[in-house]
Formats: structure tokens, sequence, C-alpha cells
């Protein structure tokens, strides 16, 4: 019997056969070999999200998996197992791949160098192993975020000042959303693409392409718990969604899943500075930088606040930012709080 004398829809094939790697290389319209390259780092990056999603399903029935590991990272955050074990299924699966020279992870204060890969791997994975692990023994959902950029120069001296450039410098930049079904949203540049892991075929199919944030909606997703510790400017549009209706607030304390919720159904993301960290938690290079440009492509906004966050230049690998991220009209409504409050000041 022929495909034909069973009625199955052309529409229905191409959907269960749309795999994250043949996405990138329609994205990139070409098979040549720099598209050859991106398509197996997406590739090697969905490994990593696979290997993941199956310790994260078995974690409360293995030893040793959860909880703490004693140690602190370079931010001065306690580690937990889990972050270690993310962290080093990234490396594992990028080395001796010819692909990267380096990984950068906010969980090693340096980057990591794959010295096999150097002389053909032009490119330099930036990520966040796991976003949100505090959600991991409450069996919350969490996530992984990436960012690929292309190697400048040789990085003689192992600096990576490369890196320090502003976030237009990203190729391609997603996450790896583990909650129900593992769902991996990436960019290339030209719009935002969504894949669920079929566990039955092993493979990321294609869901959702060229997803569209709402211009505006109900959604403020931010750690209320730190109000009194932000600027006036914040508590004042705290208060005004307060007193609004159609506001709802929303906060998981998992990043990925809060903005994957506010690019779905629209709204915005804060996670502004405070008195006891004016910058922030978040890390530029790692979270901030890759979820905006995803937004913007998505045709929403990204900034700190007052200036847009893919223009930001880190001083560091390691630099925190604040973040009002989602709904173009919604981040325009706090920065004109923050704005406002400004010239007051002032005058």
């Amino acid at each position: 019997m022929t495909v034909s004398e069973i009625n199955i829809p052309d529409s229905l094939l191409d959907r269960d056969c749309t795999t994250l790697s043949r996405h990138v290389l329609q994205q990139l319209n070409s098979f040549g070999a720099d598209a050859q390259d991106l398509s197996a780092i997406m590739n090697r990056i969905a490994l990593a999200g696979k290997l993941i999603a199956r310790r994260l399903s078995r974690a409360g029935l293995m030893a040793d998996v959860l909880g703490f590991t004693g140690e602190t990272n370079v931010q001065g955050e306690s580690v937990k197992k889990m972050d270690v074990f993310a962290n080093d299924v990234f490396i594992s699966v990028f080395k001796q791949s010819g692909l990267v020279c380096r990984l950068a992870s906010e969980e090693m204060e340096n980057p990591y160098y794959i010295p096999e890969n150097c002389p053909i791997g032009r490119y330099t994975l930036l990520y966040d192993p796991i976003d949100g692990s505090s959600n991991v023994d409450i069996n919350l959902n969490v996530g992984s975020i990436f960012a690929i950029r292309q190697q400048q120069g040789e990085d003689l001296d192992g600096s990576a000042s490369d890196l320090l450039t502003n976030g237009d410098q990203q190729i391609a930049a997603g996450y790896i959303l583990y909650g129900p079904s593992t769902m991996l949203v990436y960019s290339l540049g030209s719009g935002v693409h969504s894949f669920i892991l079929d566990p039955s075929l092993g493979e990321f199919i294609l869901a959702q392409e060229n997803i569209r944030i709402p211009d505006h909606g109900p959604i403020y997703s931010t750690n209320e718990g730190n109000f009194w510790q932000w600027d006036e400017a914040l508590r004042d549009y705290t208060r005004y969604v307060h007193r609004h209706e159609g506001y709802t607030a929303r906060y998981s304390g998992a990043l990925v899943g809060d903005i994957h919720r506010i690019l779905m159904q629209g709204g915005v993301f804060l996670y502004p500075g405070t008195e006891k960290n004016p910058d922030g938690k978040l890390r530029l290079l790692y979270e901030t930088a890759p979820l905006g440009f995803l937004v913007e492509q998505a045709g929403g906004r990204a900034s700190d606040g007052q200036k847009r966050l893919l223009d930001l230049i880190p001083s560091k690998l390691h630099q925190r930012t604040p973040a009002v991220i989602g709904s173009s009209e919604d981040v325009k409504l706090v920065e004109s709080f923050i704005s406002d409050h400004k010239q007051r000041q002032s005058s």
C-alpha cells in the first residue's frame, strides 16, 4: 500500500518530518558548510536537552541527584547537583565535535576550551545549563538557555574578550523548556520557532513557526517579594497594575518558563535591580541577551528599563543586568515609569 492509497495529507507528513536539523537548513536556505555547521551545533544542543530531560524525568528515583553540592559558583551562589550535571552534559556533547572552540557558561568562571576543535571550530556556545534549578527538587519546570556566537580572532591569550560585544552579534539563541513536554525554541535571526521532543522518535519536531508575541498582554511576571528593595519607579508600576483591571501576576522563579508564557500569551517579565543588587541578578551573556534576541525576533521588546538589551556591551563575562522583556507596549509602559521618575528627580 502506498502513502497516497492511505490518504495521509501532505501537510501532516511535512509536519511530522520537519525535524530541528531540517528546519535550520531551511531557515538558512543553504546546504553549504556554514549552514551544515549551524545545523550540527543545533543538533548537539538538542542532544544535550534530551540527556538533561531524561535525567530530570528520573531525578526523584535516583540517588545523589537532587540537592546542593556544598560548593558555590563564580557568582557566589550555592550549586545544585543538577547544575553540575547539566553543565557537564553540554561540555560532553561538544567535545571532539569539531564545531565549537569554546563553551562559556554561567557555572564556569572562565570559558572551557576544546583545543582539538579550535583549528576548525569557529563558534562559541554561551549557555545557562539549568535555569531555575531550585525548582528541580520540587518537580517544577526548569530550562536551559543558549546563544551561538562566531569567534572573532584567535583568542591566543584566553581572555575571550571578543565575547564582550553587544547582543546583535549573536548568530542564534534559544532555550529548552523541561515541563510536561520538552520544548526547544530558537531563532537564527529570522523568526522564532518551537519544537517538541517526540520521545518515540527521539527527535524535536516542529510545533509552531514564526511565533509572534502580542503587542500587549495581561501578564506581569516579577518577584514582588522584592517590592521594598526596588526603585520607586518600579513600585509605582506595580501599584499601577494592581489598580487596573486586566492584569494577572504569574511568576514561577524559573526564567525560561516565565519568558515562554510571556512569549505565547503576551505581557512583561521584570527582574529589576534592588538595593542589594542594583544590576539585578540575571547575566547578560547567558540569559538576558539570548532571551532579548528571541523576544525581539518575535516582535517584542527587551531592555534594562532604559536601554535596549542587545545594545549593552558587557565589561566582563559574568556581567549582570536588570531585565524588562516582553510585549512591546508593556515594556514601553515600564520604561515610561522609569523615565518619568528620573525626570522628576532631576527637576
